[in-house]
């Protein structure tokens, strides 16, 4: 391995991560998601701060085994007035068992000034000391110096002299930090490139925040001026704007500049799946437009582009999708033209051929829908049941008869304010499905629901369960209304896309348009079972309707 270009990345997320608003690990998550970043090759894993509360310290007393990854503590410098041996704070990062130790500490000549109050000699023998007692036990020292680059625009020698002291007690990575991230890449750059004349490159880090919306380019410039490592975190979490995104720097680093880091090629195809990973751990929808890992990072829309991928994908996709386990996507519009559709058909699998009359009808009814406030380009599920439904490939799995969904609002008997929903749902299973019921047999179901539309979910499901037991383990993960005619108040038509999962973890849209909400949902969940059936070969070759 050649180490002069050997990047090393050390994931902060289970701390700066946790800093983030809405975000808040248990033991479980931290353990799950250092396991991911193990097994993708990342370098240090930062567990969080020993002693600072109780998750960190159930976490540290039973660390998950890493095979690949350096488990590290952070903490920061002895305290003014405390030797480094009786330092209660030192002493928790000494005891936590992990092999590496990240300190930080003040390199900003104000902070030592007015936070501390202490000389700044003193501030130089705290990083020393605090270095020193790390290196002594056998551990790997790292020193964050915070502040660094206000701290070097504003006093260089003091800043400088911060950096030196980590140094010479014997740090192995002295990283500097853009704590407020409102340095810019050229001031980054530059600074860097100076700090290395002074403390050789290989042992220089970088950590930045996204304030500006320059943390990974300001990490790609550290990298430039010489730095060897960087912090950061999965998908960028972190406080206020947050960190240096590990998700977008590891392809930049690997696949754009050459750089080697402890991620493999083979690796590197995690990626998609560690990213959904977090989120799916913290129970929030991904970022659809997150760059190498979104579901729109290599989505094609026009007709005209869609051709020339299809020709020349180098054109319009910067690297191959593949590489970092992401796909292409041909999305279906109202602008779209045949090639996007055939294109999309093939996507799923489904070859036909170009001169079709079925795909111009396919095509206009899609602008028709569209014009009418269906959106297929993030609701690809919906848009699949329509061309497989329009090349009769889709079987009737059932039929809705009627529904009612009730909402009630009343003072319960503890004079509490509750608001209750309750659907009542009438359908008709084909012939074809005679598990649990009497062929062509209307089923009645009721069920409760914490509002309309769950309840309206409740009660479908449990008409069908029976009969298709492939309903098991799926469930509505993410709800969203749009208003599309906002000039007619109450009565505007609405467009509703429901995101789905089922038991493997899998996801898919639909959408369904109305002016009464309550049947806008009805249609998105009717596509998101029916796809759900679809997908697990329900029914699919004995009973498909002839083309």
């Amino acid at each position: 391995m050649n180490e002069t270009n050997r990047v090393y990345l050390y994931d902060t997320t289970l701390r700066d991560g946790a800093q983030t608003s809405g975000v808040d690990f248990g033991v479980a998550d931290k353990i799950a998601i250092a396991r991911e970043l193990d097994a993708l090759g990342i370098d240090y894993v930062e567990g969080g701060w020993p002693g600072a509360n109780p998750t960190d310290d159930a976490f540290f007393a039973d660390p998950p085994a890493l095979s690949r990854a350096t488990f590290t503590a952070f903490g920061m410098t002895r305290r003014p007035g405390r030797s480094a041996a009786n330092d209660g704070g030192l002493a928790a990062l000494l005891n936590s068992g992990a092999p590496a130790v990240c300190i930080v500490g003040k390199s900003w000549d104000f902070h030592v000034d007015v936070a501390l109050g202490i000389p700044r000699a003193e501030n130089l023998e705290l990083i020393h000391d605090s270095v020193a007692a790390i290196v002594a036990r056998g551990r790997e020292a790292l020193f964050d110096a915070e502040h660094f680059f206000d701290g070097y625009k504003r006093n260089p020698d003091f800043a400088l002299a911060c950096a030196r002291a980590a140094h010479e007690a014997g740090a192995r990575w002295i990283v500097l930090c853009d704590t407020n991230g409102g340095t810019l890449p050229h001031e980054v750059e530059r600074i860097v490139a100076e700090v290395a004349r002074s403390i050789p490159g290989g042992r220089l880090g970088i950590h930045c925040h996204n304030d500006t919306e320059n943390a990974v380019a300001n990490s790609l410039a550290a990298v430039r001026a010489g730095a060897r490592m960087i912090q950061g975190t999965l998908n960028g979490l972190g406080e206020r704007c947050g960190n240096a995104n590990l998700v977008s720097l590891l392809p930049t680093l690997m696949l754009k500049l050459g750089y080697e880091t402890g991620v493999a090629r083979a690796d590197l195809k995690r990626l998609v799946h560690v990213s959904r990973m977090l989120d799916e751990r913290l129970n929030r929808a991904p970022n659809r437009h997150a760059p190498y890992v979104g579901e729109s990072a290599f989505a094609h829309k026009g007709g005209l582009h869609v051709s020339a991928v299809e020709k020349d994908p180098a054109c319009y996709e910067h690297i191959d999708p593949g590489l970092v386990g992401n796909r292409r996507h041909i999305l279906v519009s109202d602008q779209a033209g045949r090639s996007n559709v055939l294109a999309r058909l093939r996507e799923v699998g489904l070859e036909v051929d170009p001169g079709d009359s079925r795909i111009g009808q396919l095509v206009e009814a899609v602008k028709r829908r569209e014009y009418e406030g269906y959106a297929y380009d993030g609701a690809e599920a919906s848009f699949e049941l329509l061309a497989r439904r329009a090349l009769g490939q889709v079987p009737d799995y059932f039929r809705l008869v009627s529904f009612r969904v009730l909402d009630e609002r009343r003072w319960n008997a503890r004079n509490e304010l509750v608001t209750l929903s309750e659907a009542t749902v009438k359908v008709e299973v084909p012939p074809f499905a005679q598990v649990g019921t009497v062929p062509g047999q209307p089923v009645m179901t009721v069920a409760e629901g914490n509002g309309p539309v769950n309840a309206l979910d409740q009660a479908l499901r449990k008409a069908l369960r029976d009969v298709y037991p492939q309903l098991e383990g799926m469930r509505l993960v993410d709800y969203k209304v749009r208003i599309l005619t906002p000039n007619d108040g109450t009565k505007a038509v609405t467009r509703v896309m429901i995101e789905t999962q089922d038991r493997t973890g899998d996801r898919w849209s639909t959408v369904g348009v109305s002016a009464n909400i309550i049947d806008a949902s009805f249609n998105a969940l009717f596509d998101s079972i029916t796809y759900c059936l679809y997908r697990s070969g329900a029914g699919r070759e004995a009973h498909a309707p002839a083309a």
